[in-house]
């Protein structure tokens, strides 16, 4: 390489480096729509927040939920209470100032504890399954196949793999160099358009998530139905009764949390980015981040009868002493 190419090279760099910010375009121009959204944003987020911590408290607090669903299920309520906390609170804070800025080094970090968390949330599900497949086909060896230690070192090893999946992407993604533009088409720092403002070679990072995130999806899902079909042949193969009721009942509220998350992400992420309109995009992404942490509550925990149960006592609990939950 001759001098006056290094120096052209050299020069380049300087320019890469000089995007210290960028801008999230996904909001809405209007001021009536913006009101609308910041209402929506705001109640949905108060409902997520108070409904998945009702979920913790109760699972931790009555001994009637001290068992391996219920730990799993205050473990994901958990996981869910971060996720949607990591996108809407930067949403709110953008409206209400009118500022739609955010600093490079803030958009990386909101997108690795993103896709962290999510990861993390396909490796829980699995879990679940795998849990729920025990209890109801291998029932005399579930206390020993789902014993206690055993069910924490499942729910680390969620987390360790999902801070181990979403590593590597994100050091070649700050590894990239970004010299403008600097909007953001999308309410949150999502890697895909964030990867569209660099101004440097993208295709290994493109590879390295598109693999990461085919083979998360695939994998997780095939275990996951793989699990729920063996469970279904084993509560369809059960005498009616109240047993095949309950297990079903339990099944139905797992599928439904399973399909709304399986369904978006996959939309989301096993695609080419550039057949998707960026509104139906955006749609998906609220679905993903903020509707299925909203029903999560309600759907995996407030329709069992246990956790009806537990409720009601602490309610009346609660008004009989006037003590807090």
């Amino acid at each position: 390489m001759t001098r006056s190419n290094k120096m052209e090279l050299e020069m380049r760099r300087e320019n890469w480096t000089h995007v210290t910010e960028f801008v999230l375009l996904g909001f809405p121009k209007s001021w009536s729509l913006q009101l609308m959204l910041f209402l929506g944003l705001l109640v949905t987020y108060m409902v997520t927040v108070i409904g998945n911590l009702v979920i913790i408290m109760l699972s931790w607090s009555d001994h009637r939920l001290h068992t391996q669903m219920y730990f799993f299920l205050r473990n994901l309520s958990l996981l869910e209470l971060m996720l949607v906390s990591v996108v809407v609170p930067k949403m709110l804070v953008s409206i209400l100032t009118k500022d739609y800025t955010i600093s490079f080094s803030g958009c990386i970090i909101q997108s690795y504890f993103y896709f962290l968390l999510g990861t993390t949330d396909f490796f829980l599900l699995a879990v679940m399954s795998l849990d729920r497949y025990l209890a109801i086909c291998r029932p005399l060896h579930y206390e020993t196949l789902m014993s206690g230690p055993i069910c924490v070192r499942l729910v680390l090893a969620s987390w360790l793999a999902g801070v181990l999946w979403t590593l590597c992407p994100t050091i070649l993604m700050t590894s990239l160099p970004f010299c403008g533009p600097n909007g953001i088409d999308h309410f949150f720092c999502d890697s895909w358009p964030l990867m569209g403002l660099s101004c440097g070679d993208t295709q290994l990072l493109e590879l390295v998530a598109f693999v990461l995130s085919t083979t998360l999806l695939l994998g997780s899902l095939a275990l996951t139905s793989s699990s729920y079909a063996f469970i279904l042949a084993t509560v369809f193969r059960t005498p009616k009764g109240t047993e095949r009721k309950k297990a079903f009942s339990t099944c139905a509220s797992h599928l439904t949390v399973v399909v709304i998350f399986y369904g978006s992400s996959i939309f989301l992420y096993i695609r080419t980015s550039e057949a998707q309109s960026m509104l139906l995009n955006k749609g998906v992404s609220a679905l993903n981040c903020i509707i299925s942490p909203l029903l999560n509550p309600f759907i995996f925990s407030l329709r069992n009868d246990k956790v009806k149960q537990a409720l009601y006592d602490a309610i009346r609990l609660h008004k009989l002493t006037g003590t807090k939950l």
